[in-house]
């Protein structure tokens, strides 16, 4: 009988990870057929025993940067989408099937910007009340989510935004979001005071005695 089978040389050998080209050609294959982002955790436990999927996602990456479409990372996940610069031609394919209400365009910006934020922390910055409709669409189009609570009294939940969220807009992480100046250079914000400026604004209108809030308003004037 021959014992060959049971050297470690050839139990190594049952584990070698494919060459790296062979590995992107997988990793290209799981990114083509998902139509969701899919985490590094996901490729290492689809790709056989002892492959790199990071290293492969970098060679891909830089592969396909300049192409019609490109890969992008986007939260913990990574996926092929269009490059920006030619999303003009799917325009014609994009449906618009629900349209956020103003409310929820402002309680969604608040998570986003200042995530993890609780339910009373969004009312503080908007000044009024958070609808538990509002936050309901919010949670069913999957672009927030709960988050932990707080080490605060009653432990509140805070609130997130998703890797969907992400993926939607086109950002690697919620750091990628663009600042005031640029929305309202974009048109996206009007020159009104940020909801922050109004609260403490009215807080100090509030405190003051009649005679500094007449004069308050004839400043406005």
């Amino acid at each position: 009988m021959s014992d060959t089978f049971s050297s470690p040389e050839n139990e190594a050998s049952l584990f070698e990870a494919p060459a790296m080209e062979e590995q992107e050609r997988m990793v290209e294959a799981i990114l083509f057929a998902c139509a969701e982002p899919v985490t590094l955790r996901e490729l290492i436990g689809r790709l056989p025993h002892g492959s790199d999927p990071e290293e492969a996602l970098n060679n891909l990456a830089k592969r396909y940067d300049g192409r019609g479409v490109r890969l992008q990372r986007m939260g913990s996940g990574w996926a092929f989408r269009t490059a920006p610069d030619l999303a003009f031609l799917m325009q014609k394919e994009t449906v618009e099937t629900r349209k956020l209400s103003r409310a929820a365009v402002e309680t969604l910006a608040i998570i986003a910007y200042h995530q993890p934020v609780t339910r009373a922390e969004i009312e503080e910055i908007r000044g009024v009340s958070v609808s538990r409709g509002t936050i309901d669409q919010l949670l069913e189009m999957d672009w927030i989510r709960i988050g932990r609570r707080k080490m605060t009294p009653g432990r509140p939940a805070t609130f997130v935004v998703t890797d969907a969220f992400l993926d939607h807009f086109s950002l690697e992480s919620a750091r990628d979001l663009p600042g005031i100046k640029e929305l309202r250079a974009a048109g996206l914000l009007d020159n009104r005071p940020t909801p922050e400026f109004s609260a403490a604004r009215q807080d100090d209108q509030d405190e003051a005695s009649d005679d500094t809030q007449d004069a308050l308003f004839k400043d406005d004037d």
